[in-house]
């Protein structure tokens, strides 16, 4: 197991190394990593639908225990959209509460973002 860890570390290091050693900003990596996140999210939902789908296809075929099985199966299918829904929904509401949105980066009035090039 440590193995699998310590590979997977090496592996995520190689794969970020490019982007801290770039001359990228703190705001571009950050939207780099917004991108992920939101892609990674969007991958969720789409697992979660899957596998409710995949307990209503059992539910549906068979019989007896085999029946139960799907119907639990549907059962944290459903469980797993709602949980990533309303977390979405609560940050929805937490940015519109705050005036954030994804467009516009939240810079602290001390700190000047140079536009210019060198």
């Amino acid at each position: 197991m440590r193995r699998i860890i310590g590979t997977s570390a090496i592996a995520s290091g190689v794969l970020v190394l490019p982007a801290l050693a770039s001359a990228a900003t703190l705001l571009n990596t950050l939207a780099l990593a917004n991108t992920f996140l939101n892609a990674l999210i969007g991958l969720f939902i789409t697992l979660a639908i899957v596998v409710f789908f995949w307990g209503l296809i059992k539910y549906l075929v068979n019989a007896g225990e085999e029946k139960a099985a799907g119907l639990n199966i549907m059962f944290y299918g459903v469980l797993a959209i709602f949980v990533m829904v309303s977390i979405w929904g609560i940050i929805r509401l937490l940015q519109s509460t705050f005036s954030v949105t994804s467009t516009t980066p939240v810079i602290p009035q001390g700190i000047q973002i140079n536009t210019g090039s060198y």
